[in-house]
């Protein structure tokens, strides 16, 4: 059994998307290799309407899955298929845009006020870039908890743990994804494939993800008064944390616990020509994208 070593930690950037979404964006539009086979991490949160209610309107997707995991209030989607539903609290929705989609998902908050959601992008191998696009709704009713007797609990979206499946299924790339708490002062230990790319998020609580005897936290650089230092410090709420290999995680929880997600998959391993919500693996095909977009045969007719 080997631990995999923290590669790198760091904070979500404030990001405006969508109409005027505020958010914050774990990574993206970067190095693609980095998380592969995962491209984008958005974690969209807001106390007041006014930081979500513009919304994301008609936008395309091709060649990539997107997954919407929503923890307060609601989201309204919609596409170009005549699809349409609401997301609410616990609930996650798997989309496969595979050859083609127009979609739009405009955030509600609960009563009061208040909205919280993820969104991470996964690509899809070039043997499925022209599929037909599909969705998996779950129900936060219908994803597994497991509880340990040190009060761990672990949501299974997707894949297996400890003995549970998750509801989502026949996704290329494999993943495990998977909603963590780990009460205060609990150190604990996840398994994680070997051969899969994997990050953890965390957006409530503080923990250090190291072979550590106490929560004394990683070592981390920061810039303070103009000067780069090292300082150990607990990744706390919007860290994001990039694992080397190995096929273990470990988690030591702060003082008020620690929430995340860990969320792993097999890398594709191909090239990537990207634009926007559009990934394919070639400038060609990039080009035939966005031509198609403009002479009105993006959405390609069912098989």
């Amino acid at each position: 059994m080997s631990i995999r070593p923290t590669l790198e930690t760091r904070q979500a950037v404030p990001t405006m998307e969508g109409a005027g979404v505020r958010l914050h964006r774990a990574f993206g539009f970067q190095d693609p290799t980095e998380l592969d086979p995962f491209l984008l991490f958005d974690d969209f949160r807001g106390d007041h309407p006014s930081d979500y209610m513009r919304g994301f309107p008609w936008h395309p997707h091709r060649g990539i899955e997107t997954i919407t995991y929503v923890l307060n209030g609601t989201v309204e989607h919609g596409d170009s298929l005549g699809n349409a539903g609401t997301l609410g609290a616990g609930d996650i929705q798997w989309m496969t845009a595979g050859s083609g989609i127009l979609h739009q998902e405009m955030p509600k908050g609960n009563a009061k006020g208040q909205m919280h959601g993820f969104q991470l992008w996964a690509n899809l191998p070039s043997s499925l870039k022209m599929t037909a696009p599909r969705y998996q709704d779950v129900k936060g009713k219908d994803i597994p908890e497991i509880i340990d007797d040190d009060g761990t609990r672990v949501k299974v979206v997707i894949g297996e743990f400890w003995g549970k499946r998750g509801p989502v299924d026949g996704i290329a790339a494999d993943p495990q994804y998977l909603d963590i708490f780990v009460p205060a002062g609990v150190k604990k230990t996840f398994k994680v494939d070997t051969y899969r790319r994997a990050f953890a998020y965390v957006f409530e609580g503080s923990g250090a993800f190291a072979d550590a005897s106490k929560p004394e936290g990683v070592l981390l650089e920061k810039e303070v008064m103009g000067q780069e230092v090292n300082i150990r410090d607990l990744s706390g709420n919007r860290t994001l944390i990039r694992f080397g290999t190995g096929d273990e995680v470990t988690v030591q929880a702060g003082e008020e616990g620690i929430r995340f997600l860990l969320i792993s998959g097999a890398p594709l391993e191909e090239p990537v020509a990207w634009h926007g919500p559009i990934v394919m693996n070639t400038q060609e095909e990039l080009r035939t994208a966005m031509r198609e977009l403009r002479n009105g045969t993006f959405i390609k007719p069912a098989h």
